[in-house]
């Protein structure tokens, strides 16, 4: 597929996202309620070797910034990844990654909107989770379907509050550690705990970079914007840098406090009774730290259901001006926002959110689709940048990035690893494979169907002309 046929097919979006709006989308979307709420989950498998997993995890984040940044730049789209994927591996392969991005992201979307209506019960005792999470869902609609630049504002602050209580998390963290202004914690639950630093050994530390892998992403959400971006030649590269470095700083400096503050065994999955930011602040002096951080965290929900909703409603709008959804899904309000995309992706969230409150067993599958959908993603991302590099010079490139093609080669080998450690984990990951095949399968299945339609109704014009004749 032509690439200049692909940017003018999806023409239409307002450029109006400025860099900070763009390095606070993007932390937004990555920095989520695991790190405050979820991050025991990753410490109960490694122990104080998170720091560790993470750490690994971060080489496959780096590896997708570098592609993205360079991609993005030449080819600033909404469809992203999956319209660089048409263009440098196959109309398949874009299918593929934009569907699996869809739904995995309508999916995170539903728990974080239900996540938020629990949280609100610690304010108002008694009413009704759905509500919250309905009207949540329904304001982060409404604010969507407004211009760009409004929803890079809104999402500018509700990702800046999660900055600010992770900067000042840390910096009390580090006060009480090394005692600053009280008795010195010291690292001693870093290595003094039974098992050392590493307690469940190296086959720990790397069910954890699951977790980890998990978490960076969100970090892809910059090179969707490119397509409503100021300048993105200047904004794109330099927002994606900037935020993975903030990212790997904000995760791995929170776990190491986290460890080092609170004994890992007190922290695991199997143990969480309080969030180790609630014990931070209130160790430090803070009142009322556990309302606090209840918010924190209820921001942290509304900012990944607000930069999700953008995402959706992008990949949409993407798979609709390529023809692979319905035509009335590219339409464009008077705001340069794609209405029809927006309210579709907000109906879906609203189902999810249903199976996660109503029947968790059926949400386990979606979750599991969720998972697989999002190690598939940016497998798909180094395999098209791997083909971007063989179509392009390097001189030539605005932007080059370090360290190719070892650091996407790299990238790779992990995802792979880590995808295939899912399929063979028995307990809690191996769902990502029963239900993540499947919905490859059907994917596949819908993309040959629409090619043969299309094929039969371009023959029909040219058979039509043969009768006249």
């Amino acid at each position: 597929m032509d690439a200049s046929a692909i940017a003018s097919r999806e023409a239409g979006l307002h450029k109006d996202l400025s860099r900070p709006q763009l390095i606070m989308i993007g932390l937004g979307g990555a920095i989520g309620t695991g790190l405050f709420m979820g991050s025991g989950v990753a410490i109960g498998y490694a122990g104080p070797a998170v720091i560790v997993s993470y750490a690994i995890a971060a080489i496959a984040a780096a590896a997708i910034v570098f592609s993205l940044s360079e991609m993005a730049v030449v080819h600033p789209t909404a469809g992203s990844f999956g319209t660089y994927a048409e263009i440098y591996l196959n109309p398949w392969a874009g299918i593929v990654a934009r569907y699996s991005y869809w739904m995995a992201q309508v999916i995170a979307v539903g728990a974080e909107a239900v996540a938020a209506g629990v949280y609100m019960t610690f304010y108002f005792p008694g009413t009704p989770v759905w509500l919250w999470s309905v009207g949540f869902a329904s304001v982060l609609l409404y604010f969507n379907s407004r211009s760009v630049h409004n929803f890079g504002s809104i999402e500018y602050w509700f990702a800046l509050i999660k900055v600010a209580a992770i900067v000042i998390f840390i910096v009390l963290g580090a006060a009480a550690i090394l005692g600053l202004w009280t008795q010195p914690v010291g690292f001693h639950n870093l290595t003094g705990l039974p098992g050392g630093f590493m307690p469940h050994g190296f086959g720990g530390v790397w069910m954890a970079v699951i977790l980890g892998v998990l978490s960076f992403n969100g970090i892809e959400v910059i090179a969707v914007t490119s397509g409503e971006a100021k300048d993105p030649v200047r904004t794109i590269p330099a927002a994606l840098r900037t935020m993975a470095l903030r990212l790997f700083l904000f995760y791995i400096l929170a776990l190491t406090i986290v460890v080092a503050f609170v004994p890992w065994t007190e922290t695991g999955a199997t143990v969480v009774t309080q969030s180790p930011f609630v014990r931070i602040f209130a160790h430090s002096g803070i009142r009322h730290a556990a309302g606090i951080m209840n918010f924190v965290v209820l921001s942290a929900a509304l900012s990944s259901m607000n930069t999700n909703v953008y995402l959706c409603a992008r990949m949409l709008f993407s798979l609709s001006r390529g023809g692979f959804a319905p035509r009335f899904l590219g339409q464009l309000g008077k705001n340069g926002t794609p209405i029809a995309a927006i309210l579709l992706s907000g109906a879906c969230i609203l189902i999810a959110a249903g199976f996660s409150k109503l029947t968790p067993l059926a949400y386990n599958y979606l979750f599991g689709v969720a998972l697989f959908d999002a190690m598939i993603v940016w497998i798909i991302i180094l395999l098209s940048h791997l083909s971007f590099r063989r179509r392009h010079k390097a001189a030539d490139l605005p932007v080059r990035t370090p360290g190719f093609p070892a650091v996407q080669l790299v990238g790779l080998a992990l995802l792979f690893a880590v995808l295939v450690t899912m399929g063979l984990d028995k307990d809690t990951w191996r769902i990502s494979w029963i239900v993540g095949v499947p919905w490859l399968l059907l994917l596949s299945v819908v993309y040959f169907f629409m090619r043969a339609r299309r094929a039969r109704g371009l023959a029909a014009p040219v058979s039509a002309m043969k009768i006249d004749a």
